[in-house]
């Protein structure tokens, strides 16, 4: 039997159909790409880091409950009542077991552009995946567009983030709570970017039962950690809890993510600058003429190009030094669109320098 023929006849269509995630190689570059958090720790909190982790009983099994930690984010989120937490290796993981806990013929909604996971998940586990297109002046919610399908298809799952990835705006809260109220299932707020931004639906958990709250602490500075949580009412959490696997936050996860939350102030001044640095960003890709920049209260900018150029700009950063994202080819609102991480000022600096002159270029 050839391959292709023995392929095709062990896994499913649903696998078949679709494209692996890829990461750029950021070799020799700097690295805009992929929103994270450009600061490493200093020196000293490294070596108490050290201290601490030197102590983990890695021969002995994680604590499956991850209890300490659990109760710092709570203690953090101010988490109480009847809400409980659950936390997984990333949000993906978290995206992953709510889609699993679905029946099979259960339906899945999302605006348009969004994280791309909601889709590769949802189709990979042979759901059906609505998404509906953002208005294209603003990229907010179309809430008639929104209300009109979930009349429609009943979906057991909406997903919402804010900020939105990969346009960095927020949603309008006032649309957010018609969809909430409108929805027969669960409605995620995905909130990976609440580092960046004052806005939050953490203190409405307790006003929605049908609502949970979906954050990560990869933003914030501890990408490698790979650890995401979420928050909602215990039922709900208790019923995810039957299908996560046992052990999925690792010793080191668990103790080098409560170290850090302990060392907030670094992580508040980090986010800080990165803050004041998007705003200085924004300023310059805004001055110059030719490219529309959008309002960001993520850690990251989308900017768009005169049409045609997306693709041949982006390359020309690369010959510079330069990674950033092109979202061009994903079409529709983001035809001709890039996106650039919030790096170091140095970072931000060398990016501007090379968009300017690459831009200038381009227009020759």
């Amino acid at each position: 039997m050839p391959q292709s023929h023995f392929i095709s006849s062990i896994f499913r269509k649903e696998v078949l159909d679709l494209s692996a995630y890829k990461v750029a190689d950021a070799g020799g570059l700097i690295k805009l790409d992929a929103m994270e958090n450009p600061y490493r720790w200093p020196e000293p909190v490294i070596k108490e880091w050290l201290d601490v982790i030197k102590e983990a009983e890695i021969n002995r099994y994680p604590d499956p409950e991850a209890r300490r930690l659990s109760a710092t984010l709570k203690k953090i989120d101010g988490i109480s009542g009847n809400l409980e937490m659950l936390l997984g290796n990333g949000s993906d993981e978290i995206i992953q077991l709510l889609l699993m806990a679905l029946p099979t013929h259960a339906k899945v909604l999302s605006p348009s552009p969004g994280f791309v996971m909601y889709r590769q998940l949802s189709r990979c586990l042979g759901l059906d995946y609505i998404d509906i297109p953002l208005l294209s002046g603003d990229f907010d919610l179309d809430l008639p567009a929104m209300l009109e399908a979930i009349d429609k298809h009943q979906p057991s799952l909406i997903f919402l983030a804010y900020p939105n990835n990969p346009t960095g705006n927020l949603f309008s809260e006032i649309s957010i709570r018609k969809i909430i109220e409108a929805t027969p299932g669960l409605v995620v707020v995905d909130e990976a970017y609440a580092p960046f931004t004052d806005q939050s639906f953490i203190d409405v958990l307790g006003e929605y039962s049908n609502l949970l709250v979906m954050r990560t602490l990869s933003k914030l500075g501890l990408a490698g950690l790979r650890l995401g949580y979420i928050v909602g009412e215990s039922s709900i959490i208790g019923e995810l809890n039957k299908i996560r696997l046992p052990y999925n936050i690792n010793t080191l996860t668990q103790i080098t993510a409560e170290f850090a939350l302990n060392n907030s102030d670094l992580f508040k001044q980090q986010t800080s600058q990165i803050r004041s640095e998007r705003s200085r960003v924004l300023l310059e890709i805004r001055s110059i003429e030719g490219i529309t920049t959008y309002p960001s209260e993520a850690n990251f900018i989308l900017f768009r190009t005169p049409p045609d150029k997306a693709a041949s700009l982006f390359e020309m950063l690369k010959t510079k030094g330069i990674l950033i994202k092109n979202l061009s080819p994903q079409g529709g609102l983001l035809l001709d669109c890039l996106r650039v991480t919030i790096g170091t000022p140095d970072e931000n600096d060398a990016f501007l320098q090379a968009l300017s002159s690459s831009f200038e270029q381009l227009n020759g």
